[in-house]
């Protein structure tokens, strides 16, 4: 299959986007030196929004297009997603449960965790970490996992409702069913929609670009190399600037849901032959899915490292922060890869047999 371009450097961006955001707030939580006041340093939200509409745009594109042909087969789609999915999930969880639960009460670090064990691995292991989380903030390696539920539940519903449906009306369901979603969403009598962060449209938004696009409707957006450049400009100014934030919560979300599928439209659809083709870069995006897995784990494990300097008072604070950043990332990527070339590459492998 292949792979479209751009989207893969995309994916380091915002999974960079993540680590930005995480780090300074841990490290402001543990009273060591950070910097936030840069817009780009408060967009982790975001990206992972931006991740959401990726999702959709890609998952909803595959399963068009074999509708189109006769071939979707929801067994084969769920067994790749698993395989996908699951094993890095999983690990994780299995992970977070002991680090809270057993490493920090034998390293004598203290950590309050106000569940009971067997309610948080319920909630974990049946796909509804981003219910977890906002119940009971758990720590923040377990806490990570709720954009991973949302995906998990978007999987769920997509399949079976794409299944039934004709294939001439896809678009119009899909359509519909992201207006009507989006107003229930912000309606007080739905606030545990937002409670939960059950950001769906944002994955429904992208897989109707996707749709648009294979149907040759979106023509229009390239009649100018302006209209693309225009839509790049403003998605770099919304993650650099304040100028585009909106603090009316239905604006916001439709704003970047549509500027966001808009500029993933726009790398890969209409980029005018302008693609990325480094090898590093596209390599870290390809494996992006464990650099936002892992980082908390290494975030947490620097800032614990600085933690234990700060008493030699050896860095200034300028210094020590961007130590930290480098750090965390030289970690992060170094886990992530020998995690993607010796773990999820055998269930990557599996995966490919049940392409069409």
């Amino acid at each position: 299959m292949n792979r479209l371009p751009n989207l893969d450097v995309l994916r380091f961006v915002l999974a960079s986007f993540v680590v930005f955001f995480h780090l300074p707030q841990l490290c402001r939580n543990q009273g060591l030196p950070y910097f936030l006041d840069a817009p780009i340093f408060n967009r982790g939200t975001e990206a992972v929004y931006m991740f959401f509409v990726l999702s959709g745009f890609l998952i909803i594109k595959l399963i068009y297009n074999e509708k189109q042909k006769g071939t979707f087969s929801i067994k084969k789609f769920y067994v790749r997603r698993i395989l996908r999915i699951f094993p890095l999930y999983y690990l994780i969880v299995i992970f977070g449960f002991l680090y809270y639960w057993v490493i920090l009460p034998n390293l004598g670090i203290p950590f309050e965790n106000n569940y009971a064990l067997g309610d948080g691995i319920l909630l974990s292991v049946f796909f509804l970490p981003n219910i977890f989380k906002d119940l009971y903030l758990p720590g923040g390696v377990l806490e990570i996992l709720w954009s991973i539920g949302i995906e998990e539940q978007f999987y769920l519903v997509i399949a079976p409702l794409l299944f039934v449906i004709n294939k001439n009306k896809i678009l119009l369901v899909l359509s519909l069913l992201t207006g009507v979603y989006f107003i229930f969403y912000h309606l007080e009598a739905f606030s545990f929609l937002s409670e939960f962060t059950m950001v769906f449209f944002y994955l429904f938004f992208g897989g109707i670009v996707a749709i648009l696009e294979e149907k040759k409707q979106l023509k229009f957006l390239k009649i100018s190399k302006l209209i693309p450049l225009s839509i790049c400009v403003l998605t770099l100014l919304y993650f650099t600037t304040d100028l585009l934030f909106f603090k009316q919560e239905w604006l916001f979300n439709l704003f970047t849901m549509v500027l966001f599928g808009l500029f993933i439209h726009s790398i890969c659809h209409n980029n005018f032959g302008v693609e990325i083709r480094s090898k590093t870069l596209n390599y870290l995006g390809q494996i992006s899915y464990g650099l936002y897995m892992f980082h908390v784990i290494a975030l947490n494990a620097v800032v614990f490292l600085f933690l234990k300097l700060q008493k030699h008072a050896l860095f200034n604070d300028g210094f020590a922060i961007v130590l930290m950043y480098i750090l965390t990332f030289a970690l992060t990527i170094t886990i992530a890869h020998f995690s993607f070339k010796y773990y999820e590459s055998y269930f990557l492998k599996l995966k490919n047999k049940f392409r069409e």
